[in-house]
Parts: structure tokens; sequence; C-alpha cells
């Protein structure tokens, strides 16, 4: 098969119904929800998943985390990682049979809508076998068409996690954002309209490093040989069995190869393009149904048909599951101890300290203090400031109130009298408090003790 060249065997998946698309179709359901409806539900007068790039900050239900709070975004992907690596070596592709966004794309919106627009699978490959005839050119373009839509709106939707629905859909969003909104619809419309399959056989880099997840005890799409082997069709089988000859199950109808979306065979053994969708499960359970026979193709190990028992705990499930269970109490003890209060403390620049006429030594900070809360129905929070760690020191700071959501700087000074140091540098801590959280920020202060001395 061809990357991009015209000799690529264009696949044509057949419909196929059973309770492992059932299974799937409740997946793409709950997808879609977080992908179209939580970017409009206000939490706290935010959305309820916001990634803001251009502030620097992530809205996550209520939660606003800041550059800050990176360690949380580390432990997130962290998690998100080994949890593909922990669930892979247990069931397999279960991401990409079921909750990959091109798999869900494609069987919940595209196949269904060409289906409805240029007919079953057989009238598809008979239409397209017929050259360019009007019947055809109508379909395709709106197919074509109809893509295009789909494509620009799961664009727009997966920028509404970036950028404000309500900015992004009234076109009052920044134009970068527009910008990216296009190459991205353009890049899911090229998927749709041609490229499908090839996504997963070529780029997707999770196919290639798959194998090295899983082993004998992971469970897979496999075709039953011991059962349907030898193969032929039912009038074959039936002249077998009347010779006194070996004969399978298998009636060789070629329906599991029909509605795969990755065009293989799964009758030929583990194939790298198989993302363990279970479509072939739910065709050959249909047609065997009909025999009074359960279906050839199922989820199973290799373990399990060589006669052993699977095993849940193993070597790298212990491993995987022990990093999940790590990284998860790192992060809950983490989020305990967040506050949605954020100070910083810096020096202004010029002089490490001045000595006032009075004899007092004067040490200039810039004080600034980010409220990450969620919005305040009675307007801006009011902060107060206060010293540790200095005998007799005079704070000067201005009143400080900040809107949820915002920051403000102000100046901050200290005065120590000369005769109170005894270093050149003395720790503090500058303590910032809300009405309900408190932050300490530690910083230094500088004098001349032992200039004179």
């Amino acid at each position: 098969m061809s990357l991009l060249g015209a000799d690529r065997g264009w696949i044509y998946a057949a419909k196929v119904k059973g309770r492992f698309q059932r299974f799937h179709r409740g997946i793409s359901a709950v997808l879609f929800a977080i992908l179209l409806i939580t970017p409009w539900v206000p939490i706290n007068g935010r959305p309820a998943l916001l990634i803001d790039l251009w502030a620097r900050r992530l809205y996550i239900f209520g939660g606003i985390f800041t550059p800050r709070d990176t360690i949380f975004l580390v432990l997130i992907g962290l998690f998100a990682a080994f949890a593909l690596f922990f669930f892979t070596s247990l069931y397999g592709r279960l991401w990409c049979g079921y909750a990959c966004p091109q798999t869900v794309f494609l069987e919940e919106l595209i196949r269904p809508l060409e289906e409805r627009i240029e007919g079953s699978r057989g009238k598809r490959m008979a239409r397209d076998r017929g050259g360019w005839t009007f019947d055809r050119i109508w379909r395709k373009a709106v197919k074509w068409s109809a893509f295009a839509a789909i494509a620009g709106g799961l664009a727009m939707a997966m920028g509404s996690l970036f950028v404000r629905p309500t900015l992004l859909w009234t076109g009052q969003g920044p134009l970068g954002a527009y910008a990216v909104v296009g190459v991205v619809g353009a890049g899911l419309f090229f998927d749709f309209a041609w490229f499908r399959e090839q996504f997963c056989n070529y780029l997707c880099p999770y196919a290639r490093f798959q194998g090295a997840l899983t082993d004998e005890e992971s469970l897979v799409v496999s075709y039953q040989s011991l059962r349907g082997e030898p193969r032929g069709k039912k009038r074959l089988q039936s002249a077998r069995k009347a010779a006194g000859e070996d004969t399978g199950e298998c009636i060789d109808c070629k329906k599991c190869v029909a509605v795969c979306p990755q065009g293989i065979d799964i009758r030929e053994g583990f194939q790298l393009e198989c993302i363990n969708c279970a479509r072939c499960i739910d065709a050959c359970a249909q047609v065997m149904g009909r025999l009074g026979q359960e279906s050839l193709v199922r989820y199973t190990t290799i373990a399990e048909q060589e006669g052993r028992k699977p095993r849940i705990l193993r070597g790298r499930t212990v491993a995987y599951g022990a990093l999940l269970v790590g990284i998860a109490a790192m992060f809950f003890a983490l989020l305990l101890n967040h506050t949605s209060i954020d100070a910083t403390v810096n020096r202004a620049p010029g002089t490490l300290f001045t000595v006032d006429d009075d004899g007092y030594i004067r040490n200039t900070f810039w004080l600034q203090i980010e409220n990450n809360a969620g919005e305040a129905a009675d307007g801006p929070v009011a902060f107060t400031v206060r010293l540790e760690g200095l005998d007799d020191a005079e704070l000067i700071v201005p009143p400080i109130a900040v809107t949820a959501g915002e920051a403000r700087k102000v100046p901050l000074v200290v005065r120590v009298p000369a005769d109170q140091l005894t270093e050149r540098t003395t720790p503090m801590t500058v303590i910032v408090a809300s009405p309900a959280e408190t932050v300490d920020v530690q910083t230094t202060f500088k004098g001349n003790a032992r200039l004179e001395g």
C-alpha cells in the first residue's frame, strides 16, 4: 500500500452491528461530551475545561493552575503515559479501538455518513469502479462537503479548549487561533477524505512500540484457528464431512475482512495494523450465530490459546501499577497543599539597601499577587501582608485587592533600625493572606552591618 500514491488500495468497510459496537458508541458519546460540552459549561465564571495559552492558565472544573503548578501537568502526563502502558499490557490496544480520536471520528461520524450518502459497501465499490459518472460526482461532492463541515466543526471544538468558545464562535477570538483552527480543520478533512487507516499504519507511533508493551497474557483480538480450520464454503464443508475429511467451522464468508477498517484478514494471525476495534468479532458473531455456533474471532490471549490461565499480576503490570499508584499519591498530596494564591517577592532594581535619614535601613521589593480562585461574587479579594524574621521591622505596602483570576503588582518597603541588624543578609518571610488562605514567601533583607564592621 502506498502512502500517498494512486495505487493505494481503498478500504470499503462494511457496516456492522453488535455488542462491542454498542460499547464503542457509549464510550464515544462520553468522549464527544467532553469535547463538545465541557468548554461551554461555566464553573465559577469560567469554562469547565480551558487551556488558556495566552494567559498561561489551565482551568479544570473550577480549579485554576498557573506556570508554578507545572508539576501537576507533568504528573498528569506521566500518569496518562503509564496508564496507557498498564492497560495495554492487560487489554492490548484498548486505546486504538475505543478511545483514539481517529477511531472515534471515523467510526461514529465519517463512515455512517459515507454509507448514508454513497450506499452500502457493494454499491460504493461498484460506483467507484464505474468511472466518474454524474451519480458518482454529485455523491462525492456532497460527501466531501459534509466532511469539510464536520472537520471545521471539530477543529472549532478543539479550539474551544484553548480559547473561550463564547469568543471563538462569535469571531472575537485571536487571529492566531483561527489560523490554527484552519490548519487543524484542513488536516482532519484530508484524514477523513483520504488518509484514514494510513494514519495508524504510517504516522501513529503507538502501533510501533505497542508490541513491546504486550506479552502472551495480553488480551488481543484473535481468530480461533483450531476451530475454524480448514476453512471452506458451507457446501465444501458438507462435501468434506460426507467424505469423512476434517473440516473447520469457518465458512470463509469473509465478513470479518469486509468490516475491518484496516483492511486486514484477522484469520492470518496477529498483524501490526489491527487496532482491536472488535468489528470482526461482531461480524463473525452474526454469521456463526445463524449456524448455532460461537464467534470464531474473540478477545483472548496467547496463553489461553495454549491452555494456560492468563495472569493479571505479572512483572510489567505490577511495575506499571506501582508507578500509577505512586504518581497518583504524589498528585493528591500536592493537591491538598495547593493554594489559589500565587505570590512572588522580587528585589527592586537598583541598590540593595538605602540608609534613611532617621538611621533605618530600607529595602524595596516588588510584590506580585495572583488570585487564582474562581470568580468572586463580592468583587475583588482583599489581601493582607505581614513579616516574620525581622524584629522591629516596619512594613510599608499599599492596600491590596485583587479580582479573581487577575494579578496585581505593588511596591513593598521594609525598614529596620540599623542597630537591630547583626548580619549583612538576614532571612525573612513575607506572609500574604486572603480571607481564606495564606502563602509564605521566603526572601532576604540586606543591611550594612558587616560593611561598617
